[in-house]
């Protein structure tokens, strides 16, 4: 493993090839504060978090505007009514032309709302269990999401969490060629010990820095590549 390069070096990079330290700034990303993040409901979670599943790999603008007709056909996206839902019910809204025709995605609304209520159970609410995850761990509760949820590995649970104001760095395509290239990560980027790793490394520029996980993330792939931010 090479040795890590300081963030100093990595904002100057960026700078230059973004017009300056004005023209970087207005790219970062916003994070909110956990009081901030208190304040939504596990309802709204539950529809950022489906939302996500069906934009990951399909077209992003489609999404938005079926999204409207989501929220009616899932009840707002209370936990508790969607888990009322039969499986006859779950089919119809997979082949109704007004929503998105995918059976898997549908279902994944129901598992992950399933998701949703259990943790609440354990934590008082879906929404203070997100809260409250320590960001120096935060690939940690990438892996519980995949883990205790439907079709959020890669990089799915990360971006639901980003769209939330979660702080959290991704590993785009831009960032995961810059790792491999420096040699900074000995093993699979979603396995335990490469997470571990990854997360390390930002949590170190986040000493250095003081900035959120989510401008490093992003003023990292300012530095490097295309810029898939």
């Amino acid at each position: 493993m090479s040795q890590l390069e300081s963030f100093d070096s990595i904002y100057t990079r960026a700078c230059e090839r973004k017009g300056g330290p004005e023209g970087l700034e207005a790219l970062m990303p916003f994070s909110f504060s956990v009081d901030e993040l208190m304040q939504f409901s596990d309802a709204e979670l539950l529809s950022a978090l489906s939302k996500q599943v069906f934009q990951s790999g399909f077209v992003w603008r489609v999404v938005e505007l079926k999204w409207p007709q989501y929220e009616q056909a899932f009840f707002d996206f209370e936990p508790a009514k969607v888990l009322m839902l039969s499986p006859e019910q779950l089919q119809q809204r997979a082949s109704d032309p007004t929503l998105i025709r995918h059976q898997k995605k549908t279902q994944a609304i129901y598992d992950n709302a399933l998701m949703v209520h259990e943790i609440a159970l354990e934590h008082g609410s879906f929404c203070r269990y997100i809260a409250l995850w320590p960001e120096e761990e935060i690939t940690q509760l990438w892996l519980q999401l995949k883990k205790r949820g439907a079709r959020l590995g890669g990089n799915t649970a990360g971006y639901f969490l980003r769209a939330i104001g979660k702080d959290t760095f991704l590993l785009t395509n831009d960032i995961q060629g810059y790792l491999k290239a420096h040699q900074l990560v000995d093993a699979g980027l979603s396995s335990q010990s490469g997470l571990r790793q990854v997360q390390s490394i930002f949590n170190t520029w986040q000493q250095q820095s003081g900035r959120s996980y989510a401008d490093i993330s992003r003023i990292l792939a300012c530095s490097v590549g295309d810029n898939h931010l």
